[in-house]
C-alpha cells in the first residue's frame, strides 16, 4: 500500500485493529467519504462517496437525501468495519459533521487551517491558538488535531440542535473575523494562487455533505501519515507533534497516558443565538 515505507494492507488493518478503541468514537455512526487506492499508492486513488453495492457486510449502508437524488453512504459501527475498510484498500476515512441519528443537525464544527507552502509551522500554531481564543470568547471550547498534512484542524463539539445553514454561517463568520484580524497572514479565499504565504481558514468543512479527515485515519501520502489528536499543550511552535506516521502513532499511544480529547466527549455546548447574530451581522 505504501511503497516508500513497505507498509502493506495487513499493516494498515492491524493498525486499525490496534487503534480502534481510540478511533471509533470519532467515526462511529457518521456517513463516510473514502479515498480508495486499489493498488496502493503505486497506482491511482479515487474518492468514493456513495456505497451502493460496494463494501462488505461489516459496514452499514444508509440512504441520505441529497440535492437531486438519494445517496447511499457507508457507516462504520465496529472495529470490524474499520478493518473492512482496510481490506477494501481504503487509505483515507473522511467523516460528516453529523451522525445518522441527527443527519441535519451537526454535532461539531471543523476549522481546517490550510497553509500555503511558504508558511512556517510556528505561524500555523499561532493561527490555531488565535482561533481557539476567538472561539473561547464566544463561549466555545475547542480541540486540535493534526491533519496528516501540513495543517491543523480545530474542532468544536456541539449539541446537535442547529441546522447546516446556521453552522456554516457561524463558521464562515468566525473565519472572516480572523481574516480581518490579520489579512496579510490569513485568508478565506480558496484559490491557491496568491496565498502562498497565507493560511486558508477553510470553513467549508461545515457544509452539508462536506467532510474532513477522521482522527487516527491514515492518509494516502508516501510517508503513511496520520491525523492525530493532540493536547493544546503539545502544540509547540518550534516542532511539529511527533508520531505523524502510522508506526510512530502506535508507539506514541503506548507511551501516552490518557486521551488528549478526554473532555471533548462530555462537552455540552451550543451555538447561542446572540453569538450567531453578532458574528454574522459583523460580517
Amino acid at each position: 500500500m505504501y511503497p516508500a515505507t513497505g507498509l502493506t494492507k495487513l499493516d494498515v488493518a492491524q493498525y486499525y485493529e490496534a487503534i480502534s478503541a481510540r478511533m471509533l468514537p470519532h467515526v462511529i455512526g457518521r456517513p463516510l467519504t473514502l479515498v480508495h487506492c486499489p493498488t496502493g499508492l503505486a497506482g491511482q486513488c479515487r474518492y468514493l462517496r456513495h456505497g451502493k453495492a460496494w463494501g462488505p457486510s461489516a459496514l452499514r449502508r444508509v440512504r441520505i437525501r441529497e440535492r437531486t437524488k438519494i445517496g447511499e453512504y457507508l457507516v462504520v459501527e465496529s472495529v470490524q468495519g474499520l478493518i473492512a475498510l482496510a481490506q477494501m484498500d481504503v487509505l483515507e476515512i473522511h467523516t460528516w459533521n453529523s451522525d445518522i441519528a441527527h443527519v441535519e443537525r451537526p454535532n461539531r464544527l471543523v476549522f481546517d487551517l490550510d497553509p500555503g507552502p511558504a508558511v512556517a509551522w510556528r505561524h500555523i500554531v499561532e493561527a490555531a491558538r488565535l482561533l481557539r481564543k476567538a472561539l473561547a470568547a464566544l463561549g466555545l471550547a475547542s480541540w486540535v488535531k493534526t491533519t496528516g498534512g501540513a495543517g491543523l484542524h480545530v474542532v468544536v463539539p456541539l449539541i446537535p440542535e442547529r441546522d447546516w445553514t446556521e453552522c456554516l454561517a457561524f463558521a464562515r463568520a468566525v473565519a472572516q473575523k480572523i481574516e480581518r484580524h490579520d489579512p496579510a497572514r490569513y485568508t478565506t479565499m480558496f484559490r491557491k494562487e496568491g496565498r502562498e504565504r497565507k493560511i486558508l481558514i477553510d470553513y467549508l468543512r461545515n457544509n452539508r455533505t462536506n467532510t474532513s479527515i477522521a482522527a487516527f485515519s491514515t492518509r494516502a501520502r508516501a510517508d503513511a501519515s496520520i491525523s492525530l489528536p493532540v493536547r493544546w499543550t503539545e502544540l509547540r511552535a518550534h516542532a511539529r507533534p511527533i508520531g505523524a506516521g502510522l508506526i510512530a502513532a502506535l508507539q506514541r499511544l503506548v507511551r501516552r497516558q490518557g486521551d488528549p480529547w478526554r473532555d471533548y466527549w462530555t462537552a455540552r455546548q451550543r451555538l447561542s443565538t446572540n453569538a450567531i447574530r453578532s458574528l454574522v451581522d459583523d460580517t
